[in-house]
């Protein structure tokens, strides 16, 4: 997923040795930190600061949710309950939108025929 995220966002990844860590991760001597995943593939996604007071690793929103949900199967629940709700929202407002044009419209063509029939009159 992370080197998918980073081929899909990141003009500078270097898939070459994505390859690499791909084909490297199977063996028992493998080992990834944030900073070899960083300057191996050139990632932009995930960034690791050091330090007392500010320090750590963070990660762009999309990769957070993957790693939250791999770890919790009850987050990655919420994730998708909350995602339903959004689509469901998203729905009602489209709708609503498209029912308030609708009459929007009845109104203008009214508007226009009786303008067309007052005009024919005089």
């Amino acid at each position: 997923m992370y080197g998918l995220w980073e081929e899909l966002h990141n003009p500078n990844f270097k898939p070459v040795e994505f390859d690499r860590f791909k084909n490297e991760a199977g063996y028992h001597a493998f080992t990834m930190s944030p900073e070899k995943w960083i300057k191996g593939v050139n990632a932009i996604g995930i960034v690791s600061k050091r330090g007392r007071y500010g320090g750590g690793t963070f990660a762009h929103s999309d990769i957070a949710f993957e790693f939250a949900s791999w770890i919790s199967a009850e987050f990655k629940l919420y994730i998708i309950k909350d995602y339903h709700r959004l689509k469901s929202d998203e729905n009602s407002r489209l709708s609503l939108n498209w029912n308030l044009n609708r009459e929007i419209s009845k109104l203008n063509y009214r508007i226009h025929t009786d303008s067309i029939r007052d005009i024919g009159k005089h």
